[in-house]
């Protein structure tokens, strides 16, 4: 075994090194390890000597040093962490669009592993998961200290294996169990669909690498389809975030010129500001943007953008106010660290951290009127959002009462308006869009 002095060395070389790496990251005022730290390296040390020889079971040196680096950035906020190889691996794949298990986006509120959002067409979506629900075990086993890195390992699994939620949700006077099968989540980003009276509607349920590519060929098919587009409604309900870079350039897609968001923090190397550029193929019709308490952090860049901007009118509930940056910085090892590197604001200079955005016009979801909220009433009302654009196999579905294509599409349309107040709501404003104007020109 090393000595006391050997491992006080290690660990200073260690620090040196992560100071080497984190480069631009670090704060140019303090480039030196002061004699503070080097304080504190030395008591470090002296408990990992002392655990390592008195404890009573022998502890890997590794294993007890990741979780020091562990328990210093969960320390921080919800938001930063520490990532093994593994974790860093499952945070690539979390983006590219396509992975294995339930379908949740989670977040650590008050010490408690929280859902921000069920993702559309998931299992968890279908099982009955809303934005709000706090996980009080997995697999009966509880979750109170968990990390949220091992709370997706745990759910994660292979495709067709189930997994047990416990969920307490403010209406409920006692925690209950969700079993939910695993499979293999693959999320198609952008749906869209076109109303009677040429109204649009493009939903976008997360940001990830292909979303901006998707939402470019929704707009093109949403302008093929309605002969004289009258407004666009744009959904970002329930949709966790994602992918900074994709929420910017989407925003940019609705936008032809302006300051789209701007980040700021501690370190002057990692300030920027995005803005519009004019391509000649952006809507110019109204717009509204409907957003809820599930609406979190990129979806909340483009609702703010829109909004600042005075391109569309947002409606809905306030947002989640998600307004942190956390940035990824691979190290040696094949490990990783997501770390809370700046706030962003919006075009007006709003920081919605904690705060959220402020819908324009506040409409309350309505629920169903006859029973108790349950998880199959809150498909009925989610499932609104999969009826306004048919899936391949839902339009592979030959009718059973004889209607035709257009009568059924019609019809489905009006049951989505009617269990759909937020959705009824953007929609109607379009509608009276023109005629508004029109009065207030006489």
């Amino acid at each position: 075994m090393k000595s006391a002095k050997g491992k006080f060395f290690a660990t200073l070389c260690l620090l040196m090194t992560l100071f080497v790496l984190f480069g631009p990251y670090g704060d140019s005022r303090v480039s030196a390890v002061d004699s503070s730290t080097y304080r504190s390296l030395k008591i470090f040390n002296e408990v990992l000597d002392i655990v390592e020889k008195n404890y009573v079971e022998e502890v890997k040196q590794n294993k007890l040093i990741n979780e020091a680096v562990n328990g210093m950035i969960r320390s921080l906020d919800p938001h930063s962490a520490y990532l093994t190889p593994d974790q860093y691996k499952e945070l690539q794949v979390d983006t590219s669009g396509t992975f294995g298990g339930l379908g949740i986006v989670i977040s650590m509120q008050n010490d408690q592993l929280t859902v921000v959002s069920p993702i559309e067409d998931t299992p968890a979506f279908k099982a009955g998961i809303k934005a709000g629900d706090r996980i009080m075990k997995i697999d009966g086993q509880i979750t109170k200290g968990m990390s949220i890195q091992d709370a997706v390992k745990k759910m994660r699994g292979p495709e067709n294996t189930k997994v047990t939620l416990t969920i307490l949700r403010k209406d409920m006077k006692e925690p209950r169990d969700y079993e939910i099968t695993r499979a293999v989540i693959k999320i198609k980003s952008v749906k869209h669909n076109v109303y009677e009276d040429g109204i649009g509607y493009i939903r976008i349920s997360a940001f990830q690498e292909s979303t901006v590519d998707e939402l470019k060929k929704a707009l093109q098919q949403v302008n093929g389809k309605a002969k004289n587009l009258k407004g666009i409604v744009i959904d970002v309900r329930n949709n966790p975030g994602g992918l900074l870079d994709q929420a910017v350039k989407a925003s940019d897609a609705f936008l032809k010129s302006g300051t789209i968001v701007s980040t700021k923090g501690r370190v002057k190397a990692i300030e920027s500001k995005f803005v519009a550029r004019d391509d000649g193929a952006e809507p110019t019709c109204p717009m509204v943007v409907l957003v809820n308490e599930g609406t979190a952090s990129a979806s909340e860049i483009l609702s703010g953008a829109l909004q600042d901007n005075g391109r569309a009118i947002v409606l809905g509930m306030p947002t989640f106010g998600k307004g942190s940056v956390q940035t990824v910085i691979p190290l040696e090892d094949g490990s990783a660290l997501k770390l809370t590197t700046a706030r962003y604001y919006t075009p007006k200079g709003r920081s919605i951290q904690a705060e959220g955005i402020k819908p324009d016009i506040v409409v309350e979801p309505i629920r169903p009127a006859e029973g108790p909220e349950t998880a199959e009433n809150h498909m009925m009302r989610e499932k609104d959002l999969k009826g306004h654009i048919r899936g391949d196999r839902e339009g592979e579905q030959k009718p059973a009462d004889g209607k035709d294509k257009g009568d059924r599409e019609k019809g489905r349309e009006k049951t989505d308006l009617q269990r759909d107040n937020q959705l009824k709501s953007a929609v109607d404003i379009l509608k009276s869009w023109e005629v508004f104007k029109r009065i207030g020109k006489n």
